[in-house]
């Protein structure tokens, strides 16, 4: 077995540790500050979509929602933890989709990254979509505010929310593409001992 194939989900899980050790490290301080990188849940969603495993959607979100309670637990503030809070759900599923559809792609040429990223943006402003619209409707914050006022508040953090996630995914296919770069560094004969 090469490096190469060693590094590949199918023999070895270290693409998903490394998955769960971003989302792990960056989800205590979602937008991140001097000392703290950005969330990288979505990237970790879009990526966990590659493998087409639904417990490993499960496994990721009830890991996000205990991260979030260990976090609050220890000083982080609670106030995005309301009834809306359950349509992290949805949004990450997006994400998980259009990483599960983005896997149809696996050549990395300039074409079908360009493809990806167009659907990571697409994915990306449909979670933010849900993840903002269900804060506004369910999370008895803001019953004096109108959708207008809402849209005003929230505009600014669409950019970042984009932003980051398109930051963590275009690192991430740089990695994918560099490992498919690599060349076969098995002997010969065991290519030949295969063909016969």
């Amino acid at each position: 077995m090469n490096i190469k194939q060693w590094l590949q989900a199918e023999y070895l899980p270290i693409p998903l540790i490394a998955l769960m050790a971003l989302m792990a490290l960056t989800r205590f301080h979602h937008f991140g500050d001097v000392l703290h990188l950005p969330d990288a849940s979505l990237a970790v969603f879009f990526f966990a979509g590659f493998y087409r495993k639904k417990a490993l959607f499960i496994f990721l979100a009830v890991m996000a929602a205990l991260i979030d309670t260990i976090a609050i637990q220890n000083g982080t503030s609670s106030w995005c933890v309301s009834p809306a809070y359950g349509f992290l759900i949805p949004t990450y599923a997006v994400m998980w989709f259009a990483g599960r559809y983005s896997s149809e792609f696996k050549s990395l040429n300039m074409t079908e990254l360009a493809i990806q990223l167009g659907l990571l943006i697409l994915a990306t402003s449909a979670a933010f979509a849900i993840s903002n619209g269900s804060f506004y409707l369910f999370s008895g914050r803001y019953a004096d505010l109108s959708w207008g006022q809402y849209f005003a508040r929230v505009a600014q953090y669409y950019p970042p929310y984009v932003g980051y996630t398109l930051c963590y995914a275009v690192a991430g296919l740089s990695i994918a593409k560099l490992f498919n770069a690599l060349p076969d560094t098995r002997p010969e004969y065991e290519e030949l001992d295969r063909r016969s």
